[in-house]
């Protein structure tokens, strides 16, 4: 996943880091699927702010800001050999171990939300004739339609 996101960031700046050289923690997000593609949105660990900052177009708290955040705004084309799933019981930190569990079951619990808010950045981010009041969202959104024309082009890459 860390060679392809670096792939994808190459022509657009706004895909998110996989990891920090200091983090060995896992690039937890939601996979679903918009348009027969498959998407990944990260999630972020609990931060005091998401508490205080409103659910956006682009931007989910996850119980309140209490167990961190989905940010669609850096969702992106995922093929499935790049996806691992996480051996959560396996995590030997309590703390996050506790937290990824409880990310799991909220995300679970409100797939449906999950998917139909993704959808619409998706359009609306997609769409040539945005409102300028989108325009500081599309600012910060990674390209989805030029990540997916990279997407195929990694593929392509991978199996030449």
């Amino acid at each position: 996943m860390r060679k392809y996101c670096a792939f994808l960031r190459e022509k657009d700046p706004c895909v998110a880091y996989t990891m920090d050289e200091k983090a060995r923690r896992p690039f937890v997000g939601v996979v679903f699927k918009i348009n027969n593609m498959k998407y990944y949105a990260p999630l972020s660990s609990p931060k005091p702010k998401h508490r205080a900052m409103k659910n956006q177009l682009d931007f989910l708290k996850i119980s309140g800001g209490e167990l961190g955040a989905i940010n669609f705004n850096n969702m992106i084309p995922i093929h499935s050999n790049s996806i691992e799933c996480v051996d959560i019981q396996g995590i030997p930190d309590k703390g996050y171990k506790s937290l990824l569990e409880n990310q799991l079951s909220w995300c679970n619990s409100n797939r449906e939300a999950i998917v139909i808010k993704a959808e619409k950045l998706y359009c609306l981010m997609t769409n040539d004739n945005k409102s300028k009041n989108l325009l500081h969202i599309a600012k910060r959104c990674c390209n989805f339609k030029l990540n997916e024309e990279r997407y195929a082009e990694y593929c392509r890459k991978a199996v030449e």
